[in-house]
This record gives C-alpha cells, structure tokens and sequence, in this order.
C-alpha cells in the first residue's frame, strides 16, 4: 500500500526503479520499524526483536546522516514525506 505508494512516487521522479537508493532503504527501515514498534507493544519481553529494532534504528541513522552531509534538499525532503522527527542536534 504505502510502500507501492512511494515506489511510483520515486519512479515518476527518476523514470526507473532505484531500490539501492538512500531514500528507499530509509522507506524499508522506518517500515520495519513501525512493524516491529508495534510488535513490541504486545510482546514487551522479546528481547531478541528489541534488539533487532536497536539494529535497524542504528542503520537508519547512519543512512540520514549520510544523507545529510551529500544533499540537504533531498534529507529535509525525505523527513518530511516520512513524518520523521529531526533530532536537535544536527
């Protein structure tokens, strides 16, 4: 649904499929995360999904602050179509 959603959005803007791109990897993760953030909510003591989640959230930020050292444009962009807060500190 969303995730078709973006795919067309992305592909109307470069005429092809890019999954490699930064924008698209961050799309999967804050998926994921929203996935597993909901799971956590019912099963509180699954410590091996906390840590999953630990893992995808470190990617994710790794992958933003790369973003936004490259292009700003297209960060600010990203944040805003993903309702992703941005810390202070950046």
């Amino acid at each position: 649904m969303i995730k078709n959603a973006f795919i067309s959005v992305r592909v109307q803007d470069k005429k092809e499929k890019n999954s490699g791109s930064v924008e698209f990897q961050v799309f999967r993760f804050t998926n994921k995360i929203r996935r597993l953030t909901s799971h956590l909510e019912l099963h509180r003591k699954d410590y091996l999904s906390q840590r999953g989640l630990r893992k995808i959230l470190e990617k994710r930020q790794r992958l933003l602050a790369y973003l936004s050292k490259k292009n700003r444009v297209r960060y600010k962009e990203l944040i805003s179509k993903l309702n992703i807060r941005e810390s202070k500190n950046r």
